[in-house]
C-alpha cells in the first residue's frame, strides 16, 4: 500500500503542478504519454515481483532444486528442513514469514507484502514476497527501473523549469531591469529565489526525485554486485558469521601459540635477554591470522549474470521435458 501510495500521489502531485506547462520551450508534449506508460512498466514489474515464484521448494521439485547447487560444506551443510521435513537445498532457506523454504534466498520483501491478502484469496499456495533463485531478476529489473524513472522525472521537471525561465525571461531582467552581474555565482542565488517563490512544488517534487533515485541507485548496485559475485544478502552475513567465529577460533589458537612461546623463553635460562625494542618491534602472532572467503557458486561476471537472467533450475527443467519428449 505505501508503494502504490507513494507511486500514485507522486504522479499526482506532478500531473497537477506541471502537466499545464507540457508542452514547454524544452520539453514535448510527448512526455504526457511517455511519463504515464513509464509509470505503468514500474507497477507491471511490482506485480510481476510479487506475483512470480520466488523458487518454493517442496517435496515435489525439491530434487531440480539439490541438483541446482552443490553443498560447499561451510555455510551450507547436507541437512533436512526441520519446519517442511524435506531435505534442504544448498543456497535455501525456510522463511519464517512465509513459511516455505526458497531455492537461492535472498531476503524478504517487505515491498511485497501488500499483496499478501489479494494472493492468499486467488492461490493460496502461492504468497511470493520473498526474494529468490526465479525472481531476483524481476526485483533488479524494479530497482533499476524505478531508478529511471526518479532520474526521469526530475530532469523532466529541470526542463519545464528551465523553460519556464527562457520563457519568461527570467534572466534578461535579473541582468537588465535589475542590473544584477551576468555571472553564474551572482545570478544562481537569484534563480533559486524565484523558482521557491513560483514554481516550489516543482522544485520540491524534483529534489525528491534525485534524493529516492540517488537511493535506489545504492539499492540497485548493491544487488546487482550481489549477482555479479554470485552470492545472496542471506549468504552475506553467513559468512561474516562463519568469518567471525573463524577468527575467533584463530586467535585463540595463535594467542595459545604465542604464551606457550613466552613460556618457552621463560624457561630458556641460557638464551640471553631480548632487547625491549626488539620485541616491542616483533609481530604478533595474531596479525598472521586470516579466514579467506572461498565462494564456490562464483563463475565469473558472464556466468552469474546469466544464471540470475535464466535460474539453473528453469534450465534443468526445460532439459527434462526436452529429453522426456
Amino acid at each position: 500500500v505505501i508503494y502504490l501510495t507513494i507511486i500514485a500521489a507522486t504522479y499526482y502531485m506532478i500531473v497537477q503542478s506541471s502537466f499545464s506547462y507540457i508542452p514547454g520551450y524544452y520539453i514535448s508534449g510527448v512526455h504526457r504519454y511517455t511519463s504515464l506508460l513509464a509509470v505503468g512498466v514500474g507497477i507491471l514489474l511490482f506485480l510481476l515481483t510479487s506475483f512470480s515464484d520466488p523458487g518454493t521448494v517442496n517435496a515435489e521439485n525439491v530434487s531440480e532444486y539439490l541438483s541446482a547447487y552443490p553443498y560447499d560444506n561451510v555455510i551450507y551443510l547436507e541437512k533436512e528442513c526441520s519446519t517442511c521435513k524435506i531435505p534442504k537445498p544448498a543456497r535455501s532457506k525456510h522463511c519464517s514469514i512465509c513459511d516455505r523454504c526458497v531455492a537461492r534466498f535472498d531476503h524478504h520483501c517487505g515491498w511485497m507484502v501488500c499483496l499478501q491478502s489479494l494472493k492468499l484469496l486467488l492461490s493460496p499456495n502461492m504468497n511470493n514476497n520473498c526474494i529468490g533463485e526465479r525472481n531476483t531478476r524481476y526485483f533488479l529489473a524494479f530497482l533499476l527501473w524505478h531508478f529511471l524513472l526518479c532520474v526521469y522525472g526530475a530532469v523532466a521537471i529541470a526542463f519545464i523549469l528551465a523553460g519556464r525561465l527562457k520563457e519568461l525571461q527570467v534572466i534578461h531582467i535579473l541582468t537588465v531591469y535589475y542590473g544584477i552581474e551576468s555571472s553564474f555565482r551572482s545570478l544562481a542565488p537569484q534563480v533559486a529565489q524565484w523558482l521557491l517563490a513560483s514554481y516550489n512544488k516543482q522544485v520540491l517534487l524534483m529534489v525528491f526525485l534525485a534524493i529516492v533515485s540517488l537511493l535506489l541507485a545504492g539499492f540497485f548496485g548493491y544487488h546487482a554486485n550481489l549477482c555479479l559475485e554470485n552470492t545472496t544478502t542471506n549468504e552475506t552475513y553467513k559468512w561474516q558469521d562463519y568469518i567471525s567465529w573463524q577468527m575467533k577460533i584463530s586467535e585463540a589458537k595463535a594467542s595459545a601459540a604465542a604464551l606457550k612461546a613466552s613460556l618457552g623463553d621463560l624457561s630458556n635460562e641460557k638464551k640471553p635477554p631480548e632487547s625491549k625494542w626488539k620485541a616491542f618491534f616483533r609481530r604478533s602472532h595474531l596479525e598472521d591470522v586470516e579466514v579467506v572467503k572461498k565462494n564456490i557458486y562464483d563463475k565469473g561476471y558472464f556466468h552469474n549474470f546469466l544464471e540470475v537472467i535464466f535460474p539453473l533450475s528453469t534450465r534443468r527443467r526445460l532439459l527434462q521435458n526436452k529429453t522426456k519428449s
